[in-house]
């Protein structure tokens, strides 16, 4: 799969409620799916050659956002350089677990998912779900509806972060890309619901 990387918005000081909302609905709905003890998104800062937490769900949200670790270490990193989405179901025996950067997060899971956001041939970051249902890792299928989900996530992602207008705060009914942004969140609700 042919893919490059895309830089990701620095995180700032104040991030962009739509765009925190956005990526704690995605986790919280891809750890209550996958029945996880976790889940995260990382954001790739191209510049600064970094992984960055960006929406965290269960172990560790009170402390990760805004934690970076090198975009080449891990798992998360291998997903964000080939594009392509990993399962291991006994993390022990992984010699692509970074086990360093996970003991340095608080929470060193047994299994994790992940899934590349990518938009185009772009990633933009990386979907992780950590230590979910043994039911849930077991077929492909489900590794695939988590690349699905990782998908729309980046899709609405991409919209919300360049085709909304730069302008004053308008009103919501006024914002084409808030609009696109709740279709494809409803879009991917009925996705993972049916």
């Amino acid at each position: 799969m042919a893919q490059t990387i895309a830089p990701a918005m620095s995180p700032a000081p104040r991030p962009d409620p739509a765009m925190a909302e956005l990526l704690q609905s995605v986790v919280d709905t891809a750890r209550a799916i996958f029945g996880a003890e976790a889940s995260s998104i990382l954001l790739l800062e191209e510049a600064a050659d970094e992984l960055v937490f960006e929406a965290v769900s269960g172990q560790g949200q009170e402390f990760l956002v805004g934690r970076r670790f090198p975009a080449g270490r891990g798992i998360a990193g291998w997903v964000a350089a080939s594009g392509e989405p990993m399962v291991v179901d006994d993390l022990h025996d992984s010699t692509s677990f970074d086990r360093d950067v996970a003991k340095s997060t608080g929470f060193v899971p047994n299994a994790l998912m992940a899934a590349p956001l990518v938009h185009g041939d772009r990633v933009l970051g990386v979907l992780e779900v950590l230590d979910p249902s043994p039911q849930a890792r077991s077929s492909l299928s489900e590794l695939d509806l988590l690349s699905l989900f990782a998908r729309q996530a980046a899709v609405a992602l991409h919209v919300l972060t360049t085709h909304a207008p730069r302008r004053a705060e308008p009103a919501a009914s006024e914002d084409p890309a808030r609009t696109e942004l709740l279709r494809l969140l409803a879009e991917a609700r009925r996705l993972l619901e049916g």
